[in-house]
Order: C-alpha cells, then sequence, then structure tokens
C-alpha cells in the first residue's frame, strides 16, 4: 500500500489542461449548427446491445465523459426509439434479440439512421452466423454506416455518426429539391 502512494506521489497528476472557457471551438459551433439545420434539434441515438461481449459498449460510454462532451456538441442517448433519430447497434444479432432490434428499428420515427458499430455488428465477427446468431445487423436490417474495429475507438464512433448525419441530410436535400422542383 505505501508503495502505491508513493509512486503516486512521485508520478504527480496525469491529467489534461482545461480548456479555456471563454474559447469554444469553431468546430464546435459548426457542429451544433449543422445538427440544428438538419434536425432542428439535438441528436438523439438509441443504442441496442444485440448480444455483443460490450467491449464496444464501454467505448460508446466513453463519448460520454468531458473529453468527447457529446451532450455539449448537441448529441445525446435517449431511453426510448420513439425519440431517437439514430439507432447505434453493438454485437452479433443473437436470435434472441432479432425482435426486439426490429421492434425497436419499426419504433423510430423517420428518416431512420442505423449504424453497426464494431466487428461482430459488422459481419458477425468471431460468432458469425450460427444457430444461435444471425450474424451482422445488415442481415436484419438496412444499415446506413459500419464502423469497424474490436473495439473501436471513441473517436471512430464518433466519425461515424458525423458522417451517418452528413450522407442523411445531403439525401434529404436531394430529395426534398426534386420534390419541390417538380
Amino acid at each position: 500500500m505505501l508503495d502505491v502512494l508513493l509512486r503516486i506521489l512521485r508520478t504527480g497528476q496525469l491529467t489534461e489542461p482545461l480548456p479555456d472557457a471563454d474559447n469554444t471551438s469553431p468546430a464546435s459551433s459548426i457542429l451544433q449548427k449543422n445538427l440544428l439545420g438538419i434536425l432542428g434539434r439535438a441528436l438523439c441515438i438509441r443504442h441496442v446491445d444485440a448480444g455483443s461481449c460490450n467491449g464496444c459498449e464501454l467505448e460508446i460510454q466513453a463519448l460520454n465523459n468531458p473529453y468527447y462532451n457529446l451532450e455539449g456538441e448537441g448529441i445525446r442517448f435517449v431511453a426510448s426509439p420513439r425519440h431517437a433519430d439514430l439507432l447505434l447497434v453493438t454485437g452479433p444479432v443473437s436470435v434472441n434479440m432479432e425482435e426486439a432490434l426490429k421492434r425497436t428499428y419499426d419504433a423510430i420515427p423517420d428518416p431512420k439512421m442505423v449504424i453497426a458499430v464494431g466487428d461482430c455488428a459488422a459481419c458477425g465477427g468471431i460468432f458469425g452466423t450460427s444457430y444461435a446468431s444471425r450474424g451482422g445487423v445488415a442481415n436484419i436490417l438496412p444499415v446506413n454506416y459500419t464502423v469497424t474495429g474490436c473495439p473501436p475507438s471513441p473517436t471512430d464512433i464518433l466519425r461515424g455518426i458525423l458522417n451517418t448525419v452528413r450522407a442523411t441530410s445531403a439525401r434529404n436535400e436531394i430529395s426534398n429539391t426534386v420534390r419541390y422542383s417538380s
């Protein structure tokens, strides 16, 4: 015990310095404006674990810490799929979770966005397709974006969320232009 305390005293604090309170990131303000322009409000995410080992969940939870500050950027997790804009799925789809995943997807209002997070959600990973697993999420639902990795880093997950929102907004702008120009 004394060894550990002495090591802590020798090393000191290993934290990053706090950002300036009055200096907001231009990328942050651009992200908030884009989300408000696309959705008119914060981006709401519903996360479903379809049978994973929880490695991807740890990385998703890291997005909520002060370093990534998703809430401050206008992105938040919700408990109900009826309030969600985006479905974040981790793990291979187990037979027992297939129906629950379909119901969650059906409850999300249009336009629906789905992101498969991790190698297991992408292709079934080490579990593949078997009597207990349906494989990747794309075998059950239409997937907009896949974040690969075992587990993927929080930065990769955030990049996948932003790319999906951008692609969906561009698709909606094109369809609105075609609809109104006719």
